[in-house]
């Protein structure tokens, strides 16, 4: 059997993309939600947007595993680099997920999740690799055009730990702060974003592969941005239309 991959987009933009691709799609409501059902590549896939922050993710996560059969969940959406390394126009491809807001000292240390015994959650290291491999394709190929038509360097793909919080950082003394506690805590996130932890929780209780890419930005600090808009049309919806259906291909 095939397995059902479940794709959670942050952005609009992002998903009316991948929904156009479906091949027999059909539009499904569900708690509160739309879904798309259909085949991208041969492979059922299921589409929805995740909602903005850790609750509406992680609900959005249980309807696809409980509703839709997903057995496995890939995310995609934006970021803020956390990373000096990390620039605007860059992708990172999670290998793990910390809770930058999860503080139940003294009971716990900070940043460990209650009843799990640790602060940080593995992404699916067999799917993660085939999303690096997808995103290094497009990277390699159209990708330095789209961001050239904004004034960015060539993009770079990055792996490693992403954080994810109840909150949207953007000021330059909250980014080094944050940086500054996680370090502290031996974790080094790349970038900061507020749903990804959330699904790798619920992906973890329910035994699914995760995966999950983020194309950077900002900076999330108070430095000048790029057109937001215009990156989401230009830079984020090409990523994920470009690397997405890719990555049903090498699945």
């Amino acid at each position: 059997m095939t397995t059902t991959l479940a794709i959670l987009s942050a952005l609009p933009e992002e998903q009316e993309g991948l929904v156009h691709m479906l091949a027999d799609q059909e539009r499904m409501a569900h708690a509160g939600r739309v879904f798309w059902r259909g085949t991208l590549h041969g492979r059922p896939v299921v589409c929805a947007l995740s909602g903005i922050g850790k609750v509406a993710a992680a609900t959005t996560a249980t309807a696809l595993i409980e509703r839709f059969g997903a057995q496995a969940i890939v995310f995609t959406g934006v970021a803020g680099a956390l990373a000096q390394s990390v620039k605007v126009g860059d992708v990172v491809v999670a290998s793990h997920y910390v809770q930058h807001d999860m503080d139940a000292s003294p009971l716990f240390p900070r940043f460990e999740l209650p009843g799990y015994g640790r602060s940080v959650l593995a992404c699916d290291a067999p799917l993660s690799q085939l999303l690096a491999q997808a995103t290094a394709e497009c990277l390699a190929g159209p990708a330095a055009a789209w961001a050239a038509s904004m004034g960015l360097d060539a993009p770079q793909l990055h792996q490693g730990l992403v954080a994810s919080g109840d909150r949207f950082v953007s000021g330059a003394a909250e980014s080094a702060a944050l940086r500054a506690n996680l370090l502290t805590a031996g974790h080094g996130a790349l970038a900061v974003e507020m749903e990804g932890a959330a699904i790798a929780q619920v992906c973890a209780d329910y035994g699914l592969a995760f995966a999950a890419m983020r194309s950077i930005s900002d900076k999330a600090d108070d430095t000048a941005h790029v057109d937001f808009p215009a990156f989401v049309q230009k830079i984020a919806r090409n990523y994920a239309c470009s690397i997405l259906p890719r990555l049903c291909e090498l699945l």
